[in-house]
């Protein structure tokens, strides 16, 4: 078994040995506290200390319904500082749609349209669909930005039709315009491409009042594309942190009981992956790192979620008699239990802008390992603290990684916990601390003009 106490040897030898997968250095957002605007405290905002302020009428343009920004509404929706209006392109996700992603119909069974004010924009694509560009064309969004006195409207991003129109609009009727998006500048692109994308970016976001940055990687990328730090504000990607930590506390003392309940035995230790089995991920990545080490280290492999490599990763774990679960497709309610049996959670991912699997893991004081393209990890997954991370496609060292946890329980006790320190303060609230701190910057600018 290997020791705590050899854990940063091992993990400088690990570091080492893959120097050349190494991404180049990047301060952290702790590091460069003026970079980023934080926002008030919780506390303030909780005790109801916002004397002086004004209250912001807010417009949120989203492309549809979305299981994770639903409760942020909410909680944007109660606060007295703002009036918020909801607009979605497409009534896709508040319905039962077929997820190309997992293959099959999806339903969420959370609520995702209570507790705010929204409205469905008619969408007049001929080929409506949420995941494509001009997919959603939604003009009456302009009819809102000119009638209505916003004080600002908040843009998911930049890469739907129906977007740009609203900025366009925005721009026209003088409305301060924030993007929140997922970028970053960890996947390659062709030079062209890069090209053309600097081109038309920054000439978009000279013209956007605000940036809300969701990570560090996240606002990295607006620097890279030249915006002012002072334009930045942090949003940090958040789950619904109450519900899962209360699953979390709620199921602490069940994990062998709930082990027994889906055939597992109680003393093995289970390695969680969740979400679409799709390339992109890499799934087959961590069968292949859980193979190196199964004949050495007892454990189970949990794939919780579907899509188009399950019959492959299947036929693999059958001919390779590996001890490995597929869980299937499991809605939002019913993920708790499953991350309540585990004892480390991977996410191997090529490409992942962010990861919001990762918080939910953090939630059940998880240690975490992940790819260097996920997103979260930049500001979620510290080496050596509550986890690791390693090069996307190098299946050795996430094998490496993972024997290390599951070889001492003590490790993996201690990396859990401060996956859960840091998650706790990583919340919906920070959101509304950052979103209240850019509109009243904007407003006392505007007054100051």
């Amino acid at each position: 078994m290997l020791g705590s106490q050899t854990i940063l040897e091992l993990w400088s030898r690990i570091q080492s040995s893959r120097s050349r997968f190494a991404l180049p250095p990047i301060s952290t957002l702790n590091d460069e506290k003026s970079s980023i605007q934080l926002g008030p405290t919780a506390e303030a905002s909780a005790t109801g200390d916002t004397a002086g302020r004004r209250r912001f009428r807010l417009a949120i343009l989203a492309s549809h319904a979305i299981q994770y920004q639903a409760p942020l509404f909410r909680m944007l929706a109660r606060e007295p500082e703002i009036e918020l209006s909801v607009f979605f392109c497409s009534d896709w996700g508040a319905q039962s749609y077929h997820d190309k992603g997992f293959g099959r119909e999806v339903k969420w069974d959370v609520p995702l349209l209570e507790g705010y004010r929204f409205e469905f924009l008619p969408n007049w694509s001929i080929r409506p669909d949420a995941s494509r560009f001009w997919g959603l064309i939604n003009p009456r969004i302009i009819l809102h930005l000119r009638r209505r006195k916003f004080d600002a409207i908040w843009v998911h991003g930049w890469a739907r039709f129906t977007n740009w129109i609203a900025m366009l609009a925005a721009f026209t009727f003088k409305i301060p315009v924030l993007i929140r998006g997922e970028s970053n500048l960890l996947p390659s692109l062709p030079p062209w491409k890069s090209a053309l994308k600097r081109i038309v970016l920054r000439n978009l976001f000279r013209r956007t009042s605000a940036f809300l940055a969701i990570g560090r990687y996240n606002a990295e990328f607006y620097r890279a594309y030249g915006v002012p730090k002072e334009k930045i504000y942090m949003v940090p990607y958040a789950v619904n942190n109450d519900f899962f930590l209360s699953q979390a506390d709620k199921l602490a003392n069940c994990k062998g009981e709930l082990k027994q309940e889906l055939g597992i035995a109680p003393e093995l230790p289970v390695v969680l992956y969740c979400g679409k089995l799709i390339q992109q991920k890499h799934p087959a990545d961590l069968l292949k790192a859980f193979e190196y080490f199964s004949e050495s280290q007892r454990a189970i492999l949990v794939y919780v979620g579907a899509g188009p490599l399950e019959p492959k990763l299947k036929e693999y774990v059958e001919d390779k008699h590996l001890p490995v679960v597929f869980a299937g497709f499991r809605n939002q309610t019913e993920l708790p239990k499953w991350f309540a049996i585990a004892d480390v959670f991977a996410l191997p991912s090529g490409h992942e802008p962010w990861g919001l699997v990762v918080n939910e893991a953090m939630c059940f004081s998880l240690p975490v390992v992940a790819s260097h393209q996920v997103g979260a990890a930049g500001d979620l997954v510290r080496g050596g603290v509550n986890g690791f991370v390693f090069s996307a496609g190098d299946a050795r060292s996430l094998s490496e990684y993972l024997e290390l946890l599951l070889s001492d329980p003590v490790l993996r006790a201690r990396f859990g916990q401060k996956s859960r320190e840091i998650i706790e303060h990583w919340s919906y609230r920070e959101n509304v601390n950052g979103i209240l701190t850019c509109l009243e910057q904007l407003a006392n600018a505007k007054q100051e003009a």
